[in-house]
C-alpha cells in the first residue's frame, strides 16, 4: 500500500491548492485530494488520459465545472511529496475515478453541492391525461446510466414513472440498466433512501448494472420481440467524453461504448415502426448522424443535451435536460409544478417526440447545447401515447371520471393498480364494441361513468 502523506505536509498542500484559486473560483470549485503518495514511474488514468507521476507526487484534483457532467474541465496539480511545492499542473476531461473512489481520495473544499438534503419543495398534483391507447404494435423502453451519479439516477426514475404511471406501458418491457445493477449511485446522499421528486422510495426495478455488455443484452432481447409496428425508447443518462474521433458513452466499472458501437447495434434490430432515442451524456450529440444512418425503424428521432464537441451540464437533484424534455410529457416537473409554459404546442392534447425537444430546447440551461434529429415521414410526431377510436369522442368525460377516481382513492399507488388493471382494460373492451355499433353519447358517459365508480370500491 501506497503511504500516506503526514498530516502537516498535507495541510500545506492544501493550502497551496486553494491560494491558487481566484476569489470566483473558490466560490465554484471542488478540491480533492489523494491523501497517499503517488510512487515515481506510476501513473493516474482519467478515462483514457494516461497522467505520469515522474516522482514521489500528492496529487490534489481541481473541479472546475462541479455539477456539469464528465467530460468537462477539470485539472490535476502534481505536489512533489517532500517539499510540497507544485511541479506540474495538468488538465483533463475526467477525475481519477468515475466510481468507486477510495479513501484516501478525499473532498476538502466543496463549495458546489449536488445534493442539498435540506432542500424542500411544495409538490402538487400533476393534471391527470388522457390514456390513449396503442391498437396495433407494442412499446418497449431500455433506461442506461453507467457511472451514475445521483441526478442520473433521479432522471432514469422521473422517465420510469412517466412511462408506467402516466403512459401506461408495461412494466415487464422496460429494460433498466444502473450503476452496479441497483437503485445506487456513486457520491451522496447515502444511504440511498427516496426520490427527491415527491420523497417516496425509488419504484423503477434495476435489471442489471449499466455495463456496454448489459446494454447490448437488452437491445440484443429485443431481436426476436420487435415486430413491425411496435416502439422502442432508449435513453442513455450518466457521463460520456470524446475520444478524438467519436463521442462515447461512459459505462459502470468497463470499457465506454462508441457511437459507431452502439449504431452498428441498433442496426442489427428488424425492422419496426417507431425508435425514438434521448441522450444526457456529455458529448451525446456525435451519436446523432450514427442512430439516424443506421435505426432500422420507419420514424426515427434523435435528441441529446449537446453536440458533440461540448459538455452536458448537471444539476443538483437532476440533469437539466433530461429533466425538462421528460417534463414535457409529464405536464409538471419532477416535483409537481407547473411548467414554465405549455409544451402541447399543437394544441392536439399529446406530446410528440419534437414537442418534447421543443420545450426542452426552448428552456434549456445556457450551458447546453441541445441537438435534434428526425428521419422518416411524419417523425416528429411520434408519441409515448395511446390511441382509442370510439372512446376519443368522450375524451373530456373519461378524464372527469378519472379525477374522481383519483380523489376516492387516496393512495396513489393503489389508483395506478386500479386503472392498469381494471379501468383501462374495461374501457378497451368498451372500444372495441362500440366500433361495432357505437351508442347514443349518453348512453355511452353513464357506462364510463359507471365503469370508473366501480373501480373505487
Amino acid at each position: 500500500m501506497a503511504a500516506l502523506i503526514d498530516a502537516k505536509r498535507l495541510r500545506a498542500i492544501q493550502d497551496s491548492a486553494f491560494g491558487q484559486l481566484s476569489a470566483k473560483r473558490k466560490e465554484t470549485t471542488n478540491l480533492y485530494i489523494l491523501e497517499n503518495i503517488q510512487p515515481a514511474k506510476s501513473e493516474i488514468r482519467a478515462r483514457h488520459q494516461r497522467i505520469p507521476i515522474k516522482q514521489p507526487t500528492v496529487v490534489v484534483f481541481v473541479d472546475d465545472e462541479p455539477l456539469a457532467n464528465w467530460s468537462h474541465e477539470c485539472r490535476y496539480l502534481l505536489h512533489d511529496a517532500d517539499s510540497g511545492k507544485l511541479y506540474q499542473e495538468i488538465r483533463a476531461g475526467f477525475p481519477p475515478y468515475l466510481v468507486d473512489p477510495p479513501e484516501t481520495f478525499k473532498a476538502f473544499h466543496i463549495p458546489v453541492v449536488a445534493q442539498n438534503p435540506l432542500r424542500k419543495i411544495w409538490t402538487i398534483k400533476p393534471e391527470l391525461m388522457f390514456p390513449w391507447r396503442i391498437r396495433k404494435g407494442k412499446r418497449y423502453a431500455i433506461l442506461f446510466s453507467g457511472a451514475s451519479n445521483n441526478r442520473h439516477t433521479n432522471d432514469l426514475e422521473f422517465l420510469y414513472r412517466q412511462l408506467v404511471d402516466r403512459f401506461y406501458f408495461d412494466a415487464d418491457k422496460i429494460t433498466v440498466l444502473n450503476y452496479d445493477g441497483t437503485i445506487n449511485y456513486a457520491g451522496g446522499p447515502k444511504p440511498v433512501t427516496s426520490w427527491p421528486g415527491d420523497g417516496t422510495t425509488y419504484t423503477m426495478p434495476v435489471h442489471d448494472a449499466g455495463t456496454r455488455q448489459a446494454l447490448e443484452d437488452a437491445i440484443d432481447a429485443l431481436k426476436p420481440k420487435l415486430k413491425q409496428d411496435d416502439l422502442l425508447l432508449i435513453h442513455t443518462n450518466n457521463h460520456g467524453g470524446h475520444d478524438g474521433t467519436e463521442s462515447y458513452l461512459c459505462t459502470y466499472s468497463g470499457p465506454d461504448y462508441t457511437a459507431s458501437d452502439f449504431a452498428a447495434k441498433i442496426g442489427e434490430l428488424p425492422v419496426f415502426a417507431d425508435l425514438i432515442v434521448m441522450m444526457e451524456q456529455c458529448h451525446s450529440g456525435g451519436f446523432n448522424d450514427a442512430v439516424i444512418e443506421s435505426s432500422t425503424a420507419e420514424r426515427t428521432t434523435f435528441a441529446a443535451a449537446c453536440t458533440e464537441g461540448k459538455n452536458s451540464i448537471g444539476g443538483a437533484d437532476f440533469d437539466p435536460f433530461a429533466r425538462d424534455w421528460i417534463a414535457a410529457f409529464a405536464g409538471a416537473d419532477p416535483y409537481g409544478a407547473a411548467l414554465v409554459s405549455d409544451p402541447d404546442y399543437d394544441s392536439s392534447g399529446r406530446i410528440s417526440a419534437r414537442e418534447a425537444f421543443s420545450y426542452a430546447d426552448d428552456v434549456h440551461h445556457f450551458f447546453d447545447s441541445p441537438v435534434y434529429s428526425a428521419y422518416g415521414v411524419d417523425a416528429g410526431d411520434q408519441h409515448l401515447h395511446q390511441k382509442w377510436r370510439y372512446l376519443l369522442v368522450h375524451r373530456q368525460f373519461v378524464l372527469k371520471e378519472m379525477r374522481w377516481l383519483r380523489d376516492a382513492i387516496a393512495d396513489p399507488t393503489q389508483f395506478r393498480h386500479a386503472m392498469r388493471t381494471k379501468v383501462l382494460p374495461e374501457l378497451a373492451d368498451l372500444d372495441d364494441k362500440w366500433a361495432v355499433s357505437p351508442p347514443e353519447p349518453a348512453a355511452a358517459q353513464k357506462m364510463i361513468a359507471e365503469l370508473l365508480r366501480s373501480a373505487a370500491r
